[in-house]
């Protein structure tokens, strides 16, 4: 049965030239996931001045016409939660496991902020403790707004503070996937150093001089080899800003879909114009290994990688297999 759509009309400024399509979309349409409306997008759905837009990170170099078509609710009105694409992945009394979709916010970055899964949380499930800030209802740690997988929160005071406490002690199993440009000299390796903010470019975690910043370790095995790429595991065993990020960019092998982390001035390998687009840095948090809060038991759980991350490692695996 084909479900009822309507297409809703926006006019984009000249001032938004330089701008991601997704991006401007999602100022448009309230209370759709970027990660959802990346979808209608590769679906078809989004016309840009008349012509079908299929690529989510297509800039806009112009003002011009928007369209898209949305689906028309038959019933109740779907919350927040439910418009997010959401999958809790386990609940109870002391704590949830959210599977977190790329291009949300964990938590709201400044009080009157863009809503973050948190938020999300206390409208699914009810308040959460705060501890030391009330824009984090229940988070025991964060993910970065475009990686995808596992949150852990908190959904009472002692439980919150036992998780934080886990992740604090380094006794959390962390295991991320990570799709990254280049080869990797070693399948296995350890790699360390100072990570800290730079002067000249605030909004970027950078390495520094040993004894500034903070120490990181990280350590991955290579999971799968193509020409010019690889899919990682990584396991971070400190929980820096960026961490990842930075550590895979001072390797030589930066995350693919990483702007902020792109190389200045050193040639990387460029995806093919013909392979599925992702609208984001590829890294997905894919396992958590933990102890409950209360009752002592030994939890683990894994979230799938997402369709879009998905859908270029299949790729890869066909069109660019290692030679």
């Amino acid at each position: 049965m084909d479900v009822p759509r309507e297409t809703r009309r926006f006019s984009v400024p000249e001032t938004a030239r330089g701008s991601r399509l997704d991006l401007v979309l999602q100022g448009f349409v309230e209370g759709i996931s970027r990660t959802r409306l990346q979808r209608l997008i590769k679906e078809g759905s989004v016309r840009w001045r008349g012509e079908t837009v299929a690529k989510p990170g297509k800039i806009l170099l112009e003002g011009g016409d928007l369209e898209v078509d949305l689906e028309v609710a038959s019933g109740p009105t779907a919350t927040a939660f439910e418009a997010a694409d959401l999958t809790v992945l386990f609940e109870d009394g002391d704590l949830i496991v959210l599977d977190k979709p790329a291009g949300l916010l964990t938590h709201r970055n400044s009080p009157n902020g863009e809503r973050g899964a948190a938020d999300l949380m206390v409208e699914r499930f009810g308040p959460m403790p705060s501890l030391d800030d009330e824009s984090r209802p229940g988070v025991a740690h964060r993910l970065d707004r475009d990686t995808s997988g596992l949150l852990l929160f908190g959904r009472t005071e002692s439980a919150l503070l036992n998780l934080k406490n886990q992740f604090r002690t380094r006794s959390v199993a962390k295991t991320y996937l990570a799709l990254v440009h280049g080869a990797p000299r070693f399948d296995t390796d350890w790699i360390e150093s100072w990570l800290g903010r730079t002067d000249t470019l605030r909004d970027r975690i950078g390495v520094v001089p040993e004894g500034e910043g903070r120490l990181a370790t990280t350590y991955y095995e290579v999971r799968e080899r193509y020409e010019g790429f690889a899919l990682l595991a990584v396991f971070p065993k400190t929980g820096r800003t960026h961490q990842v990020r930075v550590h895979m960019a001072s390797a030589g092998m930066p995350l693919v879909g990483d702007d902020l982390y792109k190389p200045r001035g050193r040639a990387i390998t460029k995806m093919r114009a013909d392979a599925p687009p992702i609208a984001r840095h590829a890294l997905h948090a894919h396992a958590l290994g933990f102890t409950h809060p209360r009752t002592g038991e030994a939890l683990s759980f894994e979230a799938p990688l997402p369709a879009d991350f998905a859908t270029l490692v299949a790729w890869l695996r066909t069109n660019a297999p290692q030679v």
